[in-house]
C-alpha cells in the first residue's frame, strides 16, 4: 500500500491545532508530522481544509452495518455500551478497513427484568437491521447475560465477562422512572459496590448507565470510572457537580439521547444535505423520530449540566447512544449523530476544541486507547480532513473530505 501525504492542511492533533500542515502515514500508521511529502507519496491537498484524528463514539450499541455508517461520517472507533462485539467476536472488524472499530462491555450487569428490557415492544426481539451485510452476525459463544441481585453474583460474573472478552464492565442503574417505568428492578447499592470493587481488582474500568441524579450519585459512591449518561431529570446540584469532580470519574453526557427522550426529533439534523446524502431510508426515518419518554424533561437543564461539568474539569466525552434504525430508538443515527452531540457541546459552552477533544484525544485517554485519538507519529492513521474549520465552526466537522482508517482511505466518504 502506497505512503499518502496530506499537504497544506490545518492539523488539529486531538489535543491543539499544530503549525505543521503536512502528514504523512500508510497503512503502519503515521510516519511524519510535519516536514516535506516524500517524492513517491500520493499526495492529497488539503487546501487550507483541517485534518483530525478519526472520530471515537464513547456510548453506542452496534453491528456490521451501523460500524459501516459509522466510518461514512469519519467516526472510526466505536466504544459499545451492550452488544455482542467484544474481543472473542470481532476479528471480522479488527480487519475490515470499510467499517469503524469496536470495543465492547459485553451485557451490562442488572438484575432480571431490568434496564433495558422496558424500551422495547412486547415480543420484541432484536436481529440484523434491513440491509445488514450477510455473514454479520456475531461468531463465537453465546453471549453471557450477568443477571445480579446480591453482590456474590456480581462479583462472580466479572470474572465471566473479562473471560468472554468484555474490554470494560458496564453496570445498570435505572429504576426506570425515565423511561416511564417506575419500580423497575435496580441494582442494590452493595451489589454495585461489589461489583465495582471485584472489577477494579482485577484490572477493568467500569462504568455506568444512570439517567438520574441519584443513579449517578451511587455510582460515583460505588467508584465507577465514568458515568456513560448524564442526568436528566432536573438541574444539577453543586453537591452532584463536586462529588463527579473529586471522584476523578468521566462522564459521557450523550446529550443527544435525552434530547430525544425528551421528544426532541433529529429533524434538523437530518434536513442537513451532508447527513441526508449518507443515510437510507431506515436511519432517517430513526433519525426523524425520538424516545419521548420524558418530555417533561429540560434540555436547558441537560446543556447547565454539561457547562458546569466542563467548567470543574471533568472529562467530558462524546457518546450518542445510536442503536438499531427503528422509531422508538429515534432520535440518533450512527455517525451523524456524533457530529449533533458536539454541536451539542459547544451550544452547552465547551469551545469547539474542547469539543473535539472530547471526540479524540479524551476518550482515547480515558478508555486506554493509546493507539488512536491523536495525531503524532507512530500512532494508527485513523483520520478524518474535512473542509473548513471546525476548531472554529463545529459543524465543519461535516464538510468530510476524506476518511481513512489504518491509512486505507474509505472509497464513499
Amino acid at each position: 500500500m502506497p505512503t499518502t501525504a496530506i499537504i497544506n492542511a490545518r492539523v488539529f492533533d486531538g489535543d491543539r491545532t499544530l503549525e505543521a500542515s503536512t502528514v504523512v502515514f500508510d497503512h503502519t500508521g503515521i510516519l511524519a508530522v510535519g516536514g516535506d511529502a516524500p517524492a513517491d507519496a500520493q499526495v492529497v491537498d488539503a487546501a487550507g481544509g483541517t485534518l483530525l484524528p478519526g472520530l471515537i463514539d464513547a456510548h453506542v450499541h452496534t453491528n456490521a452495518e451501523s460500524l459501516a455508517l459509522a466510518l461514512r461520517f469519519g467516526v472510526t472507533t466505536e466504544l459499545e455500551m451492550q452488544g455482542t462485539n467484544t474481543a472473542d467476536n470481532r476479528a471480522h472488524i479488527t480487519d475490515n478497513d470499510a467499517m469503524a472499530d469496536v470495543r465492547s462491555s459485553g451485557f451490562g450487569i442488572t438484575p432480571p427484568g431490568g434496564h433495558p428490557s422496558e424500551l422495547f415492544p412486547e415480543g420484541f426481539r432484536p436481529g440484523p437491521p434491513p440491509g445488514a451485510e450477510a455473514g454479520s452476525k456475531p461468531s463465537g459463544p453465546a453471549p453471557l447475560m450477568p443477571f445480579s441481585t446480591t453482590p456474590e453474583q456480581a462479583v462472580s460474573f466479572i470474572p465471566q465477562l473479562i473471560e468472554r472478552g468484555s474490554d470494560y464492565i458496564k453496570f445498570m442503574v435505572d429504576d426506570g422512572s425515565v423511561e416511564g417505568h417506575p419500580g423497575l428492578p435496580m441494582l442494590d447499592r452493595a451489589t454495585l459496590n461489589a461489583g465495582v470493587a471485584e472489577a477494579r481488582k482485577l484490572g477493568k474500568l467500569t462504568v455506568a448507565h444512570a439517567l438520574t441524579i441519584d443513579a449517578a450519585r451511587m455510582a460515583i459512591e460505588a467508584g465507577i470510572d465514568g458515568l456513560v449518561h448524564l442526568f436528566m431529570d432536573g438541574p444539577h446540584t453543586d453537591e452532584i457537580i463536586t462529588l463527579i469532580q473529586d471522584s476523578g470519574a468521566f462522564v459521557v453526557p450523550c446529550v443527544v439521547l435525552n434530547a430525544s427522550m425528551m421528544g426532541i426529533t433529529g429533524d434538523r439534523l437530518a434536513d442537513d444535505p451532508r447527513v441526508a446524502s449518507r443515510l437510507d431510508e431506515n436511519w432517517s426515518k430513526t433519525l426523524r423520530s425520538s424516545f419521548n419518554h420524558y418530555p417533561q424533561g429540560k434540555i436547558t437543564d441537560v446543556l447547565g449540566s454539561v457547562r458546569a461539568l466542563n467548567d470543574a474539569g471533568v472529562d467530558l466525552l462524546v457518546g450518542t447512544d445510536a442503536s438499531m434504525p427503528m422509531p422508538f430508538l429515534g432520535g440518533l443515527a450512527h455517525g451523524a449523530s456524533v457530529h449533533h452531540e458536539l454541536q451539542y457541546l459547544v451550544q452547552a459552552g465547551l469551545p469547539p476544541a474542547e469539543a473535539l477533544r472530547a471526540a479524540t484525544s479524551t476518550t482515547a485517554r480515558r478508555f486506554g486507547l493509546t493507539d488512536r485519538g491523536r495525531i503524532t507519529e507512530g500512532l494508527r492513521a485513523d483520520l478524518l480532513l474535512v473542509n473548513g474549520d471546525p476548531t472554529t465552526t463545529i459543524s465543519d466537522t461535516l464538510n468530510t473530505h476524506a476518511v481513512w482508517r489504518r491509512g486505507t482511505r474509505l472509497p464513499t466518504a
